[in-house]
């Protein structure tokens, strides 16, 4: 059986496809601008999921982020994305999925010298059930409130993930999530 790899979708400058390359590839010391998405995933009680990378991961491993992250395929709408990634990252179903920031990116390097550089809309989701993490992507994971969040990123942002660092830079992800 012969396994398709992942294709990421590369962006010109304004976030706009324009070709695919195996992500096996694109996540260098020379990044390529492609497509992403960032999803804070709330449970009924409020509260966010927050996940540690696993420490197998390319970039950032053991590192705390939002709750879930990816990239579309071709043709792969954003909601469908998070869908996707909710059930291959989290083991779990996302609902009530709304756009949050829909023209964030960001570029960052991490220690290693491999760079992200990503237009990388940031989405809010409910979860629907249980987590059951996929080990390869998720090392650990916690449910915080919006405001431990917040004031836990401000304090120590070198702990956190870049992205969620400057998403969360943002008023307007701040309110969203009820910070404060």
């Amino acid at each position: 059986m012969t396994t398709t790899p992942e294709l990421v979708v590369l962006a010109d400058q304004h976030g706009n496809p324009i070709g695919t390359a195996p992500k096996s590839t694109v996540h260098t010391t020379n990044t390529p601008y492609h497509l992403a998405f960032s999803c804070y995933v709330h449970n009924a009680a409020g509260e966010i999921l927050l996940t540690r990378r696993a420490l197998s991961k390319l970039t950032w491993p053991g590192v705390w982020t939002n709750s879930v992250c990816g990239h579309p395929g071709p043709g792969e709408s954003y909601v469908d994305t998070v869908q996707r990634r909710g059930r291959e990252e989290l083991g779990a179903t996302l609902v009530d999925i709304s756009e949050v920031l829909p023209d964030f990116s960001y570029r960052a390097i991490d220690s290693s010298g491999i760079v992200e550089w990503e237009a990388c809309p940031v989405f809010s989701a409910l979860l629907d059930g249980e987590l059951h993490p996929n080990p390869q992507e998720v090392d650990s994971f916690a449910w915080v409130s919006a405001q431990q969040l917040c004031a836990a990123v401000d304090a120590t942002p070198f702990a956190f993930s870049p992205w969620l660092v400057e998403q969360l830079s943002h008023e307007r992800l701040r309110q969203a999530l009820h910070c404060s």
